[in-house]
Formats: structure tokens, C-alpha cells, sequence
């Protein structure tokens, strides 16, 4: 499914022009592991690749981006599943805005989300 035409934003953002499950088009290049984007950067192999594997560890290292994102959008596969509390804990501790949705769901958000100019980032889980 495509889901963002090139003139929607600049060239060099990380806009994702389409996803299937278990595959994600960013520009020419296709990712089939889970990524975390910011309007800057795209980061590969940095989250777990199912939402299972998902733990309080891996959100915690998102406190190191900078600026820190405001929002945070989460993918988390092809359904919407909600982490618990203690696997949240660490973005919670600090307010972070938190959007939990499907993989599919994540990346029409995030290309909307990009194109406002906002310091957001994005996790999307491939499985």
C-alpha cells in the first residue's frame, strides 16, 4: 500500500512511502527490520523485531534522543497491542506523550506528523 507522495515532503526526510508487513519503503530503499525514524535519522536494528520482545530497556534508550521526540508514536505490528505499565514506565517517568497503534497505523501517522515539521520519532515493530 502506497502511502506518501515525494512532494508531500522534503526530499531527505524519512517518509515512509509504503508498508506491508514485515517490509517498510523509506525513499528507494526497503527495511525489513523494525526501525526507529526522526525527522533526521533512520535508526536499524535498534528496537526488537516483534513486540513480545519489547522491554522497559529498549523504550529507555529512546531518552537519548535529542532533542527528546514530543510525540512518540509506536507501532507494534500488524494489530494494536498495548505495552503494561512497567514496560512504559521509563517514557512515563519523564511525560513523554506516548501513541500506541498498529504498524500500518503508525506509519500514515508518522508521514502526517513529519510533514506538520514536528520533533517526533516513531518505533515500528516489523512483527
Amino acid at each position: 500500500m502506497e502511502i506518501v507522495r515525494d512532494f508531500l515532503l522534503g526530499k531527505h526526510q524519512p517518509a515512509v512511502r509504503s508498508y506491508k508487513p514485515g517490509e517498510i519503503l523509506i525513499h528507494e530503499k526497503t527495511y525489513r527490520s523494525s526501525l526507529v525514524l526522526t525527522p533526521e535519522t533512520i535508526y536499524q536494528d535498534w528496537m526488537p523485531q516483534a513486540y513480545t520482545e519489547l522491554t522497559a530497556t529498549h523504550l529507555a534508550r529512546l531518552l537519548t534522543l535529542v532533542p527528546p521526540p514530543r510525540p512518540l508514536l509506536i507501532g507494534t505490528g500488524e494489530r494494536q497491542q498495548f505495552p503494561d505499565r512497567d514496560t512504559l514506565a521509563p517514557l512515563l517517568a519523564v511525560g513523554m506523550g506516548l501513541e500506541i497503534m498498529d504498524t500500518a497505523a503508525a506509519c500514515r501517522t508518522w508521514n502526517i506528523v513529519l510533514s506538520e515539521g514536528r520533533n517526533a520519532a516513531v518505533v515500528l515493530l516489523l512483527r
